[in-house]
């Protein structure tokens, strides 16, 4: 009678589809990653990040108000096409959520969410003018965007010429990954150009980047006074190596904050002393929800990756893009059910909800590491500030207080560009009441 009985309960359980069952417990996160290929050197702290965050609110916390989060990882290699078949295999799982984790994959992804109704955070990457969400409504580029990126270091070498208006027959050169991540920010760095009167030189890098003899020959040609580097992954070290070999200063070298980790410099060592880029995180081992993934996670052998790694600018970066994704959950339960696994729809409201002051960042451990952030339908960035931080040969130390991106300069240019996207695509702006639901 026992075996029959449990017999038929197995049979009962069978009738019940396993995602159905995953699906009545767990909060289910897609990590799209590249651990291989010439980015992997940076993609893979990124991921570390994000997987320790997970297994920190598991552990430490048995999930979100008691639903367990659970992932799978895709390996991108941080090719677009592979990036999409990544979302195509994992969106029905139960994904409430995507980091794209590079802008390429972020921009063929785009016209795909709505109809999927699964947001994209794409913070401090993707699209710019993403940051309207009247237009963008699946799309969060928060914490900033590569305008807010390029106006901040513009600000910057104002400020060092002792006002903008100093910049005036300067020379700029943007030495850019070839490709829409390395575009981005010429339209924001072509509006300073006309305010201010400096010279922007364009230097496109082929990708993936290790070939860069060409474009470091153009720089010592034109002799700019500064070098905005837009890289990402091998194509960092060279141009750190280049400019090395060319004699070009590396203290006026200044990278966006894909260009500012420790895989960029460590490999060219004092080579890199005073180059400068800019950080959206604080780095080390300091800050609380750092000292709990070790206590939580590595002290018990459940580290994603070594363990000297913790707490260095892309893990740290990682672990923050999973924290908001984890408080946009949060905040959806508010609203939809404590307790409850929240839909992508759901999760969208949390994005474009989250409300993260001083108080909320210090009770999840993250004082420190980045500035408040807060939300709307309207404003899916929710965050324009950055800092410069320079490498010392041995270790990275910030070396100007925060800037906020002028948003005078840049909100109207996100609004153009949005209503451009919205009349190509054939979109009407959400309503008021659209927003609310």
């Amino acid at each position: 009678m026992k075996t029959f009985i449990t017999c038929a309960a197995l049979a009962a359980l069978q009738l019940v589809s396993p995602a159905a069952q995953a699906q009545a417990k767990e909060q289910f996160f897609p990590l799209l990653v590249y651990r291989t290929g010439p980015y992997s050197p940076n993609g893979t702290p990124w991921a570390n990040g994000k997987q320790d965050y997970i297994k920190l609110i598991n552990s430490r916390d048995g999930g979100v108000n008691g639903v367990k989060l659970t992932f799978e990882e895709c390996e991108t290699g941080y090719a677009t096409d592979k990036g999409v078949e990544c979302y195509e295999r994992l969106k029905g799982k139960g994904a409430s959520l995507f980091d794209p984790q590079a802008t390429g994959i972020t921009f063929a992804l785009t016209d795909k969410v709505p109809a999927d109704k699964i947001p994209l955070i794409t913070l401090g990457y993707g699209l710019s003018a993403s940051a309207d969400g009247g237009v963008f409504a699946w799309n969060f580029p928060l914490m900033g965007s590569y305008w807010t990126a390029a106006d901040i270091l513009i600000q910057h070498l104002g400020k060092k010429e002792g006002g903008l208006d100093k910049l005036k027959g300067k020379k700029i050169a943007l030495v850019y990954h070839d490709s829409p991540f390395g575009k981005e920010p010429i339209p924001l760095l072509d509006e300073r150009q006309k305010m201010h009167g400096f010279e922007l030189v364009k230097i496109p890098v082929t990708a993936p980047g290790v070939e860069q003899k060409s474009a470091w020959l153009q720089v010592r040609q034109a002799r700019p006074d500064y070098v905005l580097l837009w890289g990402w992954g091998v194509m960092n070290s060279t141009a750190l190596k280049e400019a090395q070999a060319t004699g070009y200063p590396r203290e006026k070298m200044y990278g966006v904050w894909w260009s500012g980790a420790e895989p960029d410099v460590k490999d060219v060592g004092e080579g890199a002393k005073g180059y400068n880029a800019l950080n959206l995180n604080t780095s080390g081992t300091s800050p609380k929800v750092i000292q709990d993934i070790l206590k939580h996670v590595h002290a018990k052998g459940q580290g994603t990756g070594p363990k000297d790694e913790v707490g260095s600018v892309l893990y740290t970066r990682g672990l923050v893009i999973q924290a908001l994704g984890v408080e946009a959950v949060r905040r959806a339960q508010e609203r939809f059910g404590k307790g409850k696994v929240m839909t992508g729809a759901q999760v969208r409201w949390g994005l474009e909800n989250l409300a993260l002051d001083d108080q909320k960042l210090a009770a999840l451990g993250l004082t420190g590491v980045i500035r408040p952030i807060s939300t709307s339908c309207t404003d899916h960035q929710g965050s324009t500030w950055a800092r410069v931080h320079t490498w010392d040969g041995s270790k990275w130390g910030f070396s100007s207080d925060w800037y906020q991106a002028d948003e005078q300069i840049i909100r109207p240019m996100v609004k153009v560009a949005a209503d451009r996207y919205a009349t190509e695509k054939k979109l009407t702006r959400r309503t008021p009441a659209e927003c609310q639901s």
